[in-house]
């Protein structure tokens, strides 16, 4: 990495090549006419308008080197579970705790595009398996949703070959809501089968759009023996996502801040078979800078 980019020059070079791949383009008037000033900004020729390569991104007004926070995605990127704050602070000096975390919520802000594509629809891809998990630690003798446990609804497609493939995830109003319903018509693509364990809410599927399978997790009035084996893809999820939030983040996340830590399992989980750990580095910055900047005081907010 460090060859890639030895300095914060080849650091912004790389970013204006993300940012506008097919030239520069002003954010105001849309005009590619420009020139580059000595503190290397773009100055519109049309109407004056002066800009960085990092304006309006998550790096925006960071006095930190770029190089720093190259160094700081690849880390993030090229390990595959990721790293925590602790982790990130260790390894690049910060002289706070605040500013590793702050960094990586800003990172997992750019984990997932808004616009992304609707999982399911596709011939590989027929059939999405939608259920709720729960995530958090032990209540004592309390089980799922009556515990202090968050619940998390899960998607995850289900290829013909039988193999799990992209997955969405949301933290839910409540156990078994119906909020499950508007979640899967927002991330799955119209007239893909939906798999559900066959609560009666799910019947809705089939007037909205989706063909409907259901495996009752209840038979005659007795839950199943194995419930695990009713939804196995949402079940292996849910084991990989408490693996993580235990191996790589130590517990250490807030209810306020969940849904970007589901971002950023989100953005692994998907990517988990690439070859190119450099292509996840390509990837995370690309959408960096085109990611809104998020002020310290907004990441605390909520």
């Amino acid at each position: 990495m460090r060859e890639w980019f030895p300095d914060d020059q080849a650091c912004r070079d790389y970013l204006a090549g993300l940012r506008w791949p097919e030239g520069f383009s002003c954010p105001a008037c849309g005009s590619g006419s420009h020139w580059r000033t000595a503190k290397d900004l773009r100055m519109c020729a049309e109407c004056g308008l002066k800009t960085s390569v990092t304006a309006g991104t998550i790096f925006h007004r960071s006095h930190t080197p770029l190089s720093t926070w190259f160094a700081a995605v690849w880390l993030v990127t090229s390990q595959k579970n990721g790293v925590s704050a602790q982790g990130l602070q260790d390894v690049l000096g910060f002289g706070s705790y605040e500013t590793a975390w702050a960094w990586l919520h800003k990172l997992r802000r750019a984990m997932v595009r808004p616009e992304r594509d609707l999982i399911g629809g596709q011939d590989g891809a027929p059939v999405v398996e939608l259920d709720q998990s729960f995530l958090g630690g032990k209540t004592a003798g309390q089980a799922g949703g009556g515990s202090d446990k968050v619940p998390i609804t899960i998607a995850v497609e289900r290829t013909a070959a039988g193999r799990l493939g992209r997955v969405r995830l949301e933290v839910a109003d409540k156990v078994g809501g119906l909020d499950m319903i508007e979640f899967a018509t927002q991330v799955i693509a119209p007239g893909t089968t939906i798999h559900t364990d066959g609560a009666r809410m799910f019947q809705r599927f089939p007037g909205l759009g989706y063909p409907h399978e259901a495996t009752p997790s209840t038979k005659n009035s007795y839950a199943v023996e194995d419930r695990d084996a009713v939804m196995p893809g949402p079940h292996l999820v849910s084991s990989l996502l408490k693996r993580w939030t235990a191996g790589t983040l130590h517990y250490r996340l807030s209810q306020a801040h969940l849904p970007y830590y589901l971002d950023e399992f989100t953005f692994r989980f998907n990517r988990r078979n690439s070859r190119a750990r450099g292509m996840l580095f390509y990837r995370l910055l690309q959408q960096a800078v085109d990611t809104d900047p998020h002020p310290l005081k907004d990441l605390i907010g909520g």
